[in-house]
């Protein structure tokens, strides 16, 4: 595990990295994570250098893997539409997910949340991830190092969240993907497990040992088109039938 030095040093990088807007190509050898303690420590340590508020999370919990997840900070979280300045979210990365706003807390406690608990604390939208990310080249870096790095978010656009969510096919959900006015995708379901809900419990359970999760906080669950690389200029639009649409554009 790296030390309270290692770990300011690798958040550091980020930090200049983030306010500069220029990637930087990888830690140094003295900074690398290797563990997702690193990672996590590197994400809090970011987030005090930056002054940053955490407003949600993007979560990971693949079938037969262990559930990671990275912070949204607040003031990259919008309501669609949005437009984000292309060189703070390098290299404008979309995807089009279903998510979830937290309308309770679910505070820290010994024992798991369960699905119902979860379901009935909150309502459901469309929403749209910006990736961002602050390394030149990302193709070869670690969990623990895309950890470090908020899993790579860069920003998250939102429709109106939908409180009668429940009787919706998260599976089978139709989903419209558009560039630029243009059709790029049209498809029923497409998420990694099928169940985005089952990503926010393994979100509220992560985080039951430490902070909690705050009324308000959003979680965005996985995508359903695959990541879409954008160009300064466009804008994309993802519909779900039933939880509205979401709308981001890049400023050059």
């Amino acid at each position: 595990m790296l030390t309270a030095p290692q770990v300011a040093e690798a958040a550091g990088l980020l930090a200049k990295a983030f306010q500069a807007r220029k990637p930087f190509d990888a830690f140094p050898a003295s900074c690398v994570p290797t563990t997702l303690e690193d990672g996590y420590a590197i994400q809090d340590a970011l987030a005090e250098l930056l002054g940053a508020t955490v407003g949600g999370y993007k979560a990971i919990a693949p079938k037969d893997g262990t559930p990671t997840r990275g912070p949204l900070y607040a003031s990259m979280i919008r309501a669609t539409p949005s437009r984000f300045p292309a060189a703070a979210v390098r290299p404008c990365g979309v995807e089009g997910e279903v998510a979830f706003r937290y309308k309770t807390d679910l505070p820290a406690r010994a024992t798991d949340y369960t699905r119902e608990e979860v379901a009935a604390a909150v309502e459901a939208c469309a929403a749209i991830e910006v990736v961002g990310i602050r390394f030149a080249d990302h193709s070869k870096k670690t969990v623990f190092e895309r950890l470090a790095d908020n899993n790579f978010n860069g920003g998250f656009v939102h429709a109106a969240p939908v409180a009668d969510w429940q009787n919706l096919d998260l599976a089978n959900i139709h989903v419209v993907l558009e560039v630029n006015g243009a059709v790029v995708l049209e498809q029923k379901g497409g998420h990694p497990t099928g169940d985005p809900l089952g990503v926010a419990v393994a979100l509220a359970n992560m985080l039951r040992t430490g902070p909690g999760i705050k009324a308000g906080q959003f979680c965005t669950c996985g995508t359903y088109t695959g990541l879409k690389f954008l160009n300064p200029g466009d804008v994309c639009v993802v519909r779900f039938a039933g939880l509205g649409e979401a709308q981001v554009g890049f400023v050059p």
